[in-house]
């Protein structure tokens, strides 16, 4: 009698991706952080989701305190409902403050990259993972799209055989 080998299943990119997604998806929902920049601070007023509530001597330090409709849809970071815009001088582009959005999502998986072989007889794929703002409003959205804000990168997901099919081994 012949008798074959067994040969591994394929491991596509649209395995991989429902494979990472499915992970994704069991790990509880986060609010995205977004860094707050001085043109998002101004959207914010504008928003009315913080106003000032202190100004100090220098000027350009000032404290804002959440409003209701900001506490809507965001908190800070750092907890609280007091934002301390204090900059290092008045020219300062760089200072920044985060803040988390109240609607919380799972993360997206996208632009697989093919399977490739490592040692072990494990697999590899790249990937993006994106933050998702599905339910974020617009102003916060935008706010979001400013330098200093990470909302995608790029990640290499380890695959391994277990008992003949795919498994998703780890995420760097």
């Amino acid at each position: 009698m012949l008798s074959g080998c067994k040969s591994a299943p394929e491991l596509t990119q649209a395995n991989a991706l429902a494979l990472i997604q499915a992970k994704y998806d069991q790990t509880p929902a986060v609010g995205a952080i977004i860094t707050v920049d001085q043109a998002g601070l101004a959207r914010g007023v504008t928003a009315k989701y913080w106003a000032r509530t202190k100004l100090y001597p220098n000027n350009y330090w000032a404290d804002f305190t959440l409003t209701p409709e900001g506490k809507k849809v965001l908190k800070l970071q750092k907890g609280g409902d007091v934002m301390e815009w204090h900059p290092e001088n008045a020219g300062d582009k760089n200072f920044s403050v985060a803040v988390v959005t109240v609607a919380a999502n799972h993360l997206k998986a996208h632009d697989a990259g093919d399977a490739q072989d490592e040692v072990g007889g494990t697999k590899s794929v790249s990937y993006v993972e994106s933050v998702n703002l599905d339910g974020v409003p617009n102003d916060l959205q935008i706010m979001s799209r400013a330098p200093g804000n990470k909302l995608t990168s790029r990640h290499i997901a380890t695959f391994a055989l277990d008992g003949g099919a795919w498994k998703l081994q780890s995420i760097n």
